[in-house]
């Protein structure tokens, strides 16, 4: 392999950065001479014109700081700024509350305390079911104990009956309750009955499973501390498992004929809330709000007449409000009418 001559590469190199230093001293050389050419001459204050140079110059130096210099108020002034909001953000919020504007009918009331118009709604209730032909009349709780029987398997058939009937609908119920009259419905019965065999009875009752556990317990406590019978009072009754206070009333006036209180499901609280007797959230509320300013002589007969004005006309989802005799004065048929229906259009003779 032959050596390489770098002597040759090292001349060149050191010839060019001579060069190049030559090259930077005459560029210093020329730019210095400039400067020193248009170096600007020193000013004649003595005559007018450099007096007036003169402050001129100050003026646009003033002008210029002024400008530049921020004012230590100003900023003092949006530091302590800063400061008042960041305390504003910290405090809380003032809560406010917002009241939503509801239909007036609901909230008038006669001098006496009493929903207004009551007493026509009733007198129109009345005259709507008249007939007497909704599932409640036929095969309603008081429907389904067996008049043959002796008064205290009525009474039991009565409580099971309303048991069944949570949550589930009159025609389920009344079948369910004769199959298991069928089956021997009575308390010795039922206890020596398989809990898989009473859920095929009872079956297809809301809650079924839970409804077999329920009676078995019930109709235990019955026979052993009730001889078989049932208790005659609302707090006897409530302490029943599976039983609450809407059963009780019912029960104490289909089984023992006396009137406690006012036997309020589903239909009963939609429909006093529809109508602007009540404005409560459950139906307890509304038991209590009704008994409240209703006749005591009314009583036994407004949960009756409301199921089954539920069943047929105001059901839960599409109430029949143009064909109720209160659309005119029911604040919930007033405003379902007015935005609710569908508006059909008219139409024209020759299209």
């Amino acid at each position: 392999m032959k050596k390489v001559d770098l002597s040759k590469f090292k001349i060149q190199t050191r010839s060019r950065l001579n060069n190049n230093k030559e090259s930077n001293e005459t560029e210093i050389n020329v730019s210095n001479k400039i400067k020193s050419k248009y170096k600007k001459k020193p000013l004649n204050t003595d005559t007018e014109l450099g007096k007036e140079l003169v402050a001129a110059d100050n003026n646009l130096e003033n002008a210029v700081k002024i400008k530049l210099e921020p004012k230590v108020e100003n900023s003092q002034n949006i530091k302590e700024n800063i400061d008042n909001k960041l305390k504003i953000s910290k405090l809380k919020r003032e809560h406010i509350e917002i009241k939503y504007e509801e239909p007036t009918t609901s909230k008038i009331k006669q001098g006496d305390g009493k929903p207004y118009n009551w007493e026509l709604i009733l007198k129109n209730l009345r005259e709507m079911r008249k007939n007497a032909d909704a599932p409640v009349d036929k095969m309603g709780c008081d429907k389904c104990s067996d008049e043959e029987a002796s008064p205290k398997v009525i009474r039991y058939q009565c409580l099971l009956s309303l048991m069944l009937s949570s949550q589930t609908r009159d025609e389920v119920t009344h079948a369910a309750m004769m199959r298991l009259r069928q089956h021997g419905c009575m308390v010795d019965h039922i206890l020596e009955t398989d809990d898989d065999v009473l859920g095929k009875l009872i079956y297809p009752v809301g809650f079924w499973k839970s409804k077999v556990k329920f009676i078995k317990k019930t109709t235990e406590i019955l026979k052993n501390e009730y001889k078989g019978d049932i208790p005659n009072t609302v707090k006897d009754l409530c302490k029943l498992p599976g039983v609450g206070p809407k059963m009780a009333h019912l029960c104490m006036k289909s089984a023992w004929g006396k009137v406690t209180g006012i036997g309020v499901d589903t239909h009963v609280h939609r429909i006093s809330n529809r109508l602007g007797w009540v404005d409560t959230k459950t139906p307890e509320e509304t038991r209590k709000s009704l008994e409240d300013w209703l006749p005591l002589e009314l009583w036994s007969e407004v949960n009756h007449l409301l199921v089954g004005f539920g069943q047929q006309i105001c059901q839960p989802l599409r109430p029949q409000c143009p064909t109720c005799l209160n659309h005119e004065i029911c604040p919930y048929g007033i405003k379902y009418i007015n935005n609710e229906l569908p508006v059909k259009p008219k139409k024209i003779k020759g299209k």
